[in-house]
């Protein structure tokens, strides 16, 4: 394992500040070279049923953790973020046991792998290190918490209308990603957004998205009909 500090990654403690209790060298040592990992976008970093690989401290990039379904389809439940982390690992690693979820690399990224053994030591022994890690808990509970609620009490036009909106005025993506993050399928994604064109709330490119109207899809978001 390395022991060096000089070869710990310069974002690492600015991402992560409740890592900076720690001694250098004991840092170094939680977090050999070989945990530094360059992904590219596309690779799965782990599957559904897959024994927990460790926690991974993002440096660049973005994850998307999915949930798939018998029938094939997905949804996005969360995207970890430099900075951030995946609760879903995190819960493997506490509870030992299997991903429950899918994870993605949604583009390059460079990230460290912290192995099962250093996350063990560091929520026994830092209080730093378990906050943080219970308060991506409470903040991913949250956010989950609200997804059930959109999808239980919002109709899909309103929560496309709204994801649409997030997005800005261009929203470059396929009808198979808009749908996967919805929990939805392309074929009903692709109708309301050609529903969406006729009524000159968007216009319609090739995996483009432009907002003609705003306050009109704002209206839709916020309708209770």
């Amino acid at each position: 394992m390395a022991s060096d500090p000089n070869t710990l990654p310069p974002s690492l403690l600015t991402l992560y500040p409740a890592l900076r209790s720690l001694p250098l060298a004991q840092l170094a040592a939680l977090c050999p070279a070989s945990a530094l990992r360059q992904v590219p976008a596309g690779a799965q970093l782990f599957s559904e049923r897959q024994d927990c690989l460790g926690f991974p401290l993002l440096l660049a990039g973005t994850i998307k953790v999915v949930k798939s379904t018998a029938s094939g389809r997905e949804m996005l439940l969360y995207r970890v973020e430099p900075g951030g982390s995946c609760i879903i690992s995190s819960s493997c690693l506490l509870g030992h046991t299997p991903y429950t979820a899918r994870g993605v690399a949604e583009t390059p990224l460079s990230l460290l792998v912290l192995p099962t053994a250093a996350f063990a030591i560091l929520v026994a022994e830092n209080a730093l290190f378990r906050d943080f890690v219970f308060h991506l808990f409470a903040e991913r509970i949250a956010e989950l918490m609200q997804l059930v609620e959109e999808v239980a009490f919002h109709r899909l036009d309103q929560r496309l209308a709204k994801l649409l909106l997030a997005r800005g005025e261009a929203i470059h993506s396929t009808h198979q990603a808009l749908a996967e993050e919805l929990g939805s399928v392309r074929e009903i994604v692709s109708r309301l957004l050609k529903g969406f064109a006729v009524q000159g709330l968007v216009r319609l490119g090739r995996e483009q998205i432009m907002i003609v109207d705003r306050p009109g899809l704002q209206e839709l978001a916020a309708s209770n009909r």
